[in-house]
Parts: structure tokens; sequence; C-alpha cells
């Protein structure tokens, strides 16, 4: 597993801006979330877990709908079959884990099979799909593609949508109305937490 720190220092070592910049300190946020969540208590693992499970959402719809169709072309059809396979699964799990109480007996041994799950798919991004994306790509092209990806997680859903995960074509048809859906939620969860 690369550390939080190697990712850092490995995402600041590309242009601003960059696809796999964006990813990589992505992918480091999420695993300082995830130890957030194991190590906090009440209200505070509430509050990390919804980060958590909103970064999750958010970051992998990104990947489906820019990463992935670009990676097809550098890294072929069957590691991006997988990682998407992957994040279906990831989706279905995260899904699982927000419908129970963080307290309750059985989050944390479900929380901690998706983080290796989620840890074994960042790495495999990281080893096979970065890099070829890297060399597939001019330093304008993984430019642009940041700029597409800062754009999609914009308008990407909060929160799983097992139905579209995994599914490019899915999240570009459903990916935009579901996050109306879920912003809206989140703004009135929010609302409601502070009256």
């Amino acid at each position: 597993m690369t550390g939080v720190k190697t990712l850092r220092d490995r995402a600041a070592r590309l242009p601003e801006g960059d696809v796999v910049a964006i990813l990589l300190e992505q992918h480091a946020r999420i695993q300082e979330l995830f130890g957030d969540v194991k190590t906090a208590r009440g209200e505070h693992k509430k509050q990390a877990f919804d980060e958590l499970r909103a970064l999750l959402a958010v970051h992998e719809t990104g990947e489906e709908m820019v990463v992935r169709p670009v990676a097809r072309n550098t890294v072929g059809k069957g590691e991006t079959d997988a990682r998407n396979r992957e994040e279906a699964e990831a989706n279905r799990v995260l899904g699982e884990l927000e419908k129970m109480d963080v307290a309750s007996e059985g989050f944390d041994a479900r929380l901690r099979e998706l983080e290796r799950a989620v840890l074994s798919h960042a790495e495999h991004e990281e080893r096979e799909e970065f890099p070829a994306l890297r060399e597939g790509r001019d330093e304008a092209q993984l430019r642009h593609m940041g700029t597409m990806l800062r754009a999609a997680e914009r308008i990407a859903p909060t929160h799983p949508h097992p139905g579209a995960a995994g599914n490019p074509v899915a999240q570009w048809s459903v990916g935009p109305l579901a996050s109306l859906v879920d912003r809206a939620k989140d703004a009135i969860k929010e609302a409601s937490s502070r009256s």
C-alpha cells in the first residue's frame, strides 16, 4: 500500500491540474478518511464517514466518466473493465454501510473490508492505469483531463448508486440527475442538523 505522504509527493511532482496528480491527492485523502472513520466515535465518526462516502462516490464517478474511456485506449479493455467491476462492488458495499448506524455491530468489520478493497483497487490504478495514461497522453491532454475530471465531479452523485456504478454510460445518463437529488438531500440534512 502506498502511503499518504508518498502519494502526495508523487502528486506534487506532476504539473498542476494533471489528472493523475488530482487522483493521487484524492487517493491520499481517501486513506486519511478511512483512518479517521476507524478511530473516531459518535458524531465525528458519522461526519468522517459521510465525507468518505461522498468522496468515494464522486471520485469513482469521475474516474468512470473521464479516466476509463481514455485508459481503455492506453492500458486496455481488460484492465479498465476490472477497475469498473471493482468500483461497482465498492459502491454496493458503500451503499450497505450508508444504511448502517456507524456505532452498530458489524459496521467496523464491513468498513475494513471496504477499505481493503478500495486500497487494492487504488494500487492497481496507480501501478497499471495511471502510468499508461501518462505515457499515452501529453501534458496538455492530461491537464485537459484534469479539468474534465473536476467538472464531472461537480455534477457527480454524492451517495452510492449501484445501478450506475462501474458503467460509464450509466454515469453519463443517470449521474447528473442522481447528483441533483443527492445534493438536495445533503443540503436538507445539513440545514436540519444546524437547527
